[in-house]
C-alpha cells in the first residue's frame, strides 16, 4: 500500500466518524457533567453561555478549515467530515442561544423580541444562528438534490457571512468590557482561512485557460 493510499485509509468513513463524533460531544458533556457537579464558578448561566459561544467559535473555525487542510495536505477523504463538523457548529450555536433564552431571559418570548431590537450584538447573534438554521435544515442530500447543485452551494456560501456576524457579535459583546485579545485570535483564524479562499478563487481566474490539442 503506497503512502497516499495510508494516509486516505484512516480518513474511511467507519475509521474516523465514530471517533471525531465523540471528540465533538467531548465539550457538550464536559458541560453537562459541570453543570450537573455545580462547577461552572459563582455565574454559572454566564459560564454556560459564554462556553457554548466559545465552542461554536472554534468548530466554525474547524468547520472552514477542512477544505484548505484537505487542499494542502492532499487528503480530499477530509471532506467527508465537514457536514458532521458543520452540524456541531449549529449545535453549539443553538444550546447558546438556548442557553441565553433560558438563563438571561426565562424564556419570554416578548423580551428577548425586545433584546433582539435593543442590543445591536445580540440582533447580529441572532441573524448569524438564522443563517446557521438555513444551513443545517440543507445540508442533506435530500436538500441538494432539491435545490440544485448550484443554488445549493451559493445558499451555503452563506457560511462566510455567518462568520463575519460571529465575529461582529463577539466584538460587541467584549466591547463593554474592552477585551478584545480573543477576539482578535479568532477574527486572525477566520481572516487566514476566508483569505486563503479568497486567494484560490482569484488565482483560478487569473489562470490561463487549458490548451486543447487537436
Amino acid at each position: 500500500m503506497g503512502t497516499g493510499s495510508r494516509r486516505q485509509s484512516w480518513l474511511a468513513p467507519g475509521a474516523v466518524r465514530p471517533a471525531v463524533f465523540v471528540l465533538c460531544l467531548l465539550p457538550f458533556a464536559w458541560l453537562f457533567a459541570a453543570a450537573f457537579l455545580d462547577r461552572l464558578g459563582a455565574n454559572p448561566a454566564e459560564a454556560l453561555i459564554r462556553s457554548t459561544g466559545d465552542w461554536t467559535l472554534r468548530f466554525l473555525c474547524i468547520t472552514l478549515a477542512v477544505t484548505p487542510l484537505r487542499v494542502l495536505l492532499g487528503l480530499p477523504a477530509l471532506a467527508r467530515l465537514r457536514r458532521m463538523l458543520g452540524l456541531f457548529t449549529f449545535f453549539y450555536a443553538a444550546l447558546h442561544a438556548l442557553s441565553y433564552a433560558g438563563f438571561d431571559m426565562g424564556f419570554e418570548v416578548q423580551e428577548i423580541a425586545r433584546d433582539i431590537v435593543k442590543r445591536p450584538f445580540i440582533l447580529v447573534g441572532f441573524c448569524g444562528l438564522v443563517l446557521l438554521t438555513a444551513l443545517a435544515a440543507t445540508s442533506f442530500n435530500a436538500a441538494i438534490r432539491f435545490l440544485g447543485a448550484r443554488r445549493w452551494q451559493a445558499l451555503h456560501r452563506a457560511v462566510y457571512l455567518v462568520a463575519g456576524l460571529s465575529i461582529l457579535h463577539f466584538f460587541w459583546m467584549r466591547a463593554g468590557k474592552n477585551d478584545f485579545a480573543e477576539v482578535a485570535l479568532y477574527a486572525a483564524i477566520l481572516g487566514a482561512l476566508l483569505g486563503w479562499r479568497a486567494w484560490r478563487r482569484l488565482a483560478a481566474r487569473k489562470a490561463p485557460p487549458p490548451a486543447f490539442s487537436r
